[in-house]
């Protein structure tokens, strides 16, 4: 039973319309400290919609959201950098923000890349970028971490690895993430609590009962077939082709 104590968002059956359709609807969660949230779904599901809601980036037009910590961290699933432009890991740690050379140095020496404190970032591998994203994110110490695919572009080796820092940043810090993946290995390994989106929650629950109640295999197919059984998805609205909800 988690403590309401340690509880940093809740989202109560929230929606977000863009020219009069849902991106997503009747959305509930909830994120506590130390925890491991997972948003999982089809591209355009609402995954980045619902990271955002919990961020305060988008405004909801129903529901409630409550939020009990200012301390929040994004490592987006894209960054908009000038690659032609000349740009050290210790400059770009510092490009909104003031940071401590000792909490820089904190920061990088967690995700592995301490050592390209003074390394150009076009020289990095895709790993090693990820890793300053984070590192950049953790570094004022969030209570609550939301990364969006962070993992992508990294190599199969890498992906575990920062998985496994995911893990270490929660259990060390003690900070709530709620992550954004694709990934059902990880999902299924490392994660408190599933939740599988398609611009509503078509089935949540810790990843021992999700397994075991497989929605996934209606919109992921036969790659979950292995470790996910069919169940009966109903619905008591319908989907237009670009997966928003029509009612």
């Amino acid at each position: 039973m988690l403590n309401q104590n340690n509880l940093l968002v809740k989202l109560n059956n929230a929606g977000v319309k863009k020219n009069n359709k849902w991106l997503v609807k009747g959305v509930s969660l909830e994120i506590h400290k130390g925890q491991i949230v997972t948003l999982i779904g089809p591209n355009g599901s609402g995954k980045t919609t619902t990271a955002k809601i919990v961020l305060d980036i988008f405004k909801i037009d129903e529901g409630e959201l409550i939020k009990n910590t200012n301390k929040l961290a994004y490592v987006p699933q894209k960054i908009a950098i000038d690659w032609t432009l000349p740009l050290r890991v210790f400059d770009f740690m510092t490009l909104t923000c003031k940071l401590k050379i000792s909490e820089i140095e904190d920061a990088l020496s967690l995700t592995g890349v301490v050592g390209h404190l003074y390394n150009d970032i076009r020289k990095l591998s895709g790993g090693e970028f990820q890793r300053v994203l984070i590192a950049r994110a953790i570094a004022k110490k969030p209570e609550l971490l939301i990364l969006d695919e962070p993992v992508q572009g990294v190599d199969y080796s890498g992906e575990i690895a920062l998985y496994n820092l995911i893990k270490k940043i929660s259990k060390d810090f003690n900070c709530g993430i709620l992550l954004i993946s694709h990934d059902l290995h990880f999902v299924m390994s490392a994660t408190d609590h599933v939740i599988c989106l398609n611009g509503h929650i078509c089935c949540s629950g810790a990843p021992s009962v999700v397994s075991k109640n497989p929605a996934y295999l209606e919109l992921f197919g036969e790659r979950t077939s292995s470790t996910l059984s069919l169940y009966e998805h109903k619905h008591d609205h319908t989907h237009d082709s670009d997966g928003s909800i029509s009612k």
